[in-house]
């Protein structure tokens, strides 16, 4: 990419009261995707036999692949030199939590109909039901404090309270394994995804990325300054 175009991508542009990036303009509408995608299929009847099943297990894998793909900001920036994927750190992080949210509705109201005796006994028999509902519960706080008046206000607490992100994908992959059953080729591909994450933020091998940049892009990219983002 010439340094002249990668300069485009990055330049920001008002959208009304906001000023995106065309790179942050793309990842907005690809995290709508999905769900544009899923109301489509449902008013026009495209769903499978099990339309419920069907939503529920769509919600939940965007929301797994969002996850990744905010944890893997970090890394392309640290390994890549590719800035610009912090600031759009918070807003996949975002995205993921509202499809979770999504998931969790849909069993629990569509599903289940709210009957929490039934969730309730789903909790205590069904591991995966356990699982996934822990890791929801640790995406809340982070939801609710993904905003820099909050990251001001936790101050120090607020690295730590976010970091409770890195048990909740872990819960995350054993709730796609065991939700998965039979063939867990696929679930095993995506935790393998999210070990590698932890390995490339190991603190080690982070400060051995930024002393080798490794790509004559990722030293251009190093020179241009970059706001602080939570």
């Amino acid at each position: 990419m010439s340094l002249a175009r990668s300069t485009r991508l990055h330049k920001p542009v008002r959208l009304g009261p906001l000023r995106l990036t065309p790179f942050q303009i793309g990842v907005h509408l690809a995290a709508l995707g999905p769900l544009l995608l899923l109301v489509s299929d449902l008013l026009g009847g495209r769903l499978s036999v099990n339309p419920i099943q069907d939503l529920t297990f769509r919600t939940g894998k965007t929301a797994m692949v969002l996850l990744l793909l905010s944890l893997a900001c970090t890394p392309a920036a640290t390994w890549l030199g590719f800035r610009p994927a912090l600031k759009v750190r918070r807003a996949l992080g975002l995205y993921a939590f509202v499809y979770a949210a999504l998931h969790f509705f849909i069993y629990l109201g569509v599903d289940y109909g709210f009957d929490l005796h039934l969730v309730g006994l789903e909790l205590a028999e069904k591991r995966y039901v356990l699982v996934g509902f822990a890791a929801f519960l640790l995406l809340v706080p982070l939801a609710i404090t993904s905003t820099q008046g909050w990251q001001r206000r936790l101050g120090r607490r607020w690295k730590r309270l976010h970091k409770a992100v890195y048990p909740a994908a872990v819960l995350v992959m054993f709730h796609y394994i065991w939700v998965q059953k039979a063939d867990i080729r696929q679930p095993l591909a995506f935790s393998a995804v999210l070990l590698l994450l932890f390995i490339l933020r190991l603190p080690a091998l982070r400060r051995w990325a930024a002393a080798h940049p490794f790509r004559s892009w990722r030293r251009r990219e190093a020179r241009t300054p970059l706001r602080k983002e939570p």
